[in-house]
């Protein structure tokens, strides 16, 4: 998710972020999210602008075509069902084509300071598992398996911390563990002292 939807935690910034930043690095997610509010930034302004036109704004972004798309029909929607609002509660995102676990968790916890969710993107799906907390296959799973282990008080400042670490020490090839400071508790470690 971009820096500008974090900063003024705009439901609707946070949702398109969101869906801009799937497959899509970070930095590049920044860049086309900040670029694409300056030209439009509301539903109705997004369903409204031309498919072309978004698409060459989110060309950087991977599978824009895809996503121009999507971001267009959901703007639509938002905009004429929903009066520009978008929802507040996990079930009323999840019928937003395109929208999942991941997604509706992000936008609930940052759109709209929910606390009842753990945003669980690759970084905090990937790095308790690393870690052993938890054994999971799947990001949902992994939220079910955080909110059981984890104080509720932790959840909304939990991915930040996690994207933090995931991004500059945790990585997902060749992770910097000379300078992690839980590596000693690191299940990766522990395997390899073992074997």
């Amino acid at each position: 998710m971009d820096k500008v939807s974090k900063e003024d935690k705009n439901p609707f910034k946070v949702l398109i972020s969101c869906l801009l930043s799937l497959r899509t690095r970070d930095e590049t997610t920044d860049i086309v999210a900040e670029n694409l509010f300056k030209k439009a930034s509301t539903a109705k302004e997004l369903s409204e602008i031309n498919i072309k036109k978004l698409e060459s704004i989110i060309k950087p972004v991977n599978y824009y075509k895809t996503k121009a798309k999507r971001i267009k029909d959901i703007s639509n929607i938002i905009w004429k069902k929903y009066n520009s609002k978008v929802p507040d509660t996990r079930n009323e995102l999840m019928k937003l084509k395109g929208v999942g676990p991941k997604t509706s968790a992000v936008v609930l916890t940052y759109g709209f300071d929910n606390d009842e969710y753990i945003a669980t993107d690759t970084h905090m799906h990937r790095i308790p598992n690393r870690l052993g907390w938890i054994k999971t296959k799947k990001p949902e799973d992994t939220e079910k398996e955080l909110k059981r282990i984890i104080p509720r008080r932790y959840w909304i400042d939990l991915n930040n911390n996690f994207v933090t670490f995931g991004k500059k020490v945790c990585m997902p090839v060749s992770p910097f563990c000379s300078k992690c400071p839980v590596y000693k508790y690191c299940s990766r470690v522990n395997i390899k002292i073992s074997r």
